[in-house]
């Protein structure tokens, strides 16, 4: 079951996604984090924030809306205390999320995190509101996404993957664009905007109005976008997340290009989801006859 994300191994290929499972204290209460290939941290920003007003979830047919808003303590607390604690606990490797408004707050928080010791990866969220481009997220555009990578780059070390938004014409021109200016890898991708009306209220059901949609509904987009980077970018570590929420879906992501799989919505709604897929994915394995997950990668349709 091991897998690979460049030069770090991971004992299996399954991590909860970023924002599902805070700093891991959380799940941690549920199963002993060590059974993870690694672990995706909440996003985090230079300052705190509180994020967005309420109510900011909303239930759907086949997953969820959130509006949550980048809810976290800031790096410093991040550096101080969630990552300590954290490691604590766990033995793996840890993938550092990394919002930002600005592109000096990318670089800001990755050159203070890059001295953090127990964080492997750099994940750098690009679905944030560009704020000198009237708040378009800066993974909608190649230049901008370019833009974002070179300057993180630059102030770090470590490997840095990007993390792509779906919500853009051509996800491949975007993916190139990020590893043409130096990202290590992508992941891919981040929840689909969506709105749900309180028909009742007449209102939406969110205040912030638009959410991310995640869950199963949308787990053949995120297959679909896995495949076409994978196609542009045949050397380039893929970590795939959206909608996963079984063993048969980690083989299917991977069948279509991801190195290794996050687990997002699926652990709100099931908080042993990830334990659950990891000690299911031996039986699938053998159903059809994998003997190495590594391995799928020649299987690549």
């Amino acid at each position: 079951m091991k897998v690979r994300l460049g030069d770090i191994e991971l004992k299996n290929p399954v991590i909860p996604a970023s924002g599902t499972c805070g700093f891991g204290q959380e799940m941690s209460e549920w199963f002993d984090l060590n059974i993870l290939g690694a672990i995706s941290t909440k996003g985090t920003t230079r300052e705190p924030r509180y994020g967005n007003p309420l109510p900011r979830i909303a239930e759907c047919p086949a997953g969820l809306l959130n509006a949550v808003g980048l809810q976290n303590p800031g790096v410093d607390e991040v550096i101080r205390h969630e990552m300590p604690a954290l490691r604590a606990k766990y033995n793996g490797a840890i993938i550092a999320n990394i919002s930002g408004f600005s592109i000096d707050e990318y670089a800001y928080v990755c050159e203070r995190m890059d001295k953090e010791t127990d964080a492997a990866i750099l994940e750098v969220n690009i679905s944030c509101p560009n704020v000198r481009h009237g708040g378009m997220a800066f993974g909608t555009n190649p230049e901008a996404a370019a833009e974002v990578t070179r300057a993180v780059k630059s102030v770090t070390t470590k490997p840095v993957y990007m993390k792509l938004s779906p919500n853009v014409t051509d996800i491949a021109s975007i993916a190139r664009a990020c590893v043409d200016a130096g990202a290590d890898g992508l992941c891919l991708i981040n929840t689909v905007l969506g709105m749900r009306i309180d028909i009742r209220r007449r209102k939406p059901v969110l205040a912030n109005t638009y959410g991310g949609y995640s869950g199963p509904g949308i787990f053949p987009i995120a297959l679909r976008m896995v495949h076409q980077v994978r196609q542009a970018c045949p050397d380039t570590p893929i970590i795939g997340c959206g909608g996963v929420s079984s063993a048969e879906d980690v083989i299917e992501m991977m069948m279509a290009g991801a190195n290794a799989v996050e687990i997002g919505a699926a652990s709100l709604q099931n908080p042993t989801a990830c334990k659950d897929i990891i000690e299911a994915l031996p039986g699938v394995m053998k159903e059809l006859r994998i003997e190495h997950l590594e391995g799928l990668k020649s299987l690549r349709v």
